[in-house]
């Protein structure tokens, strides 16, 4: 009697994960397919706009950075 409820609540346990995992397969499936029809309506203005964003976000990632930087350098000094 112990191996069917043990047989059975694996299967409840196996339920679960595949409903999980269908869950997230069916989010990336729909954000895949958002990035491709994005990527079909790109021309050349739309590529330099995202380029020209891609960079703007990188240099305040680097400004930010080198500030952190600075500042852990002034709390060792003092």
């Amino acid at each position: 009697m112990g191996f069917g409820i043990g047989i059975y609540l694996q299967d409840l346990k196996h339920q679960e994960s595949t409903e999980a995992a269908w869950q997230a397969n069916r989010f990336n499936l729909e954000r895949f397919n958002k990035i491709r029809n994005y990527n079909l309506k790109m021309n050349p203005s739309n590529w330099r706009y995202m380029r020209d964003s891609i960079e703007r976000q990188f240099d305040s990632l680097m400004i930010l950075r080198f500030r952190k930087e600075m500042d852990s350098l002034k709390g060792q000094s003092q």
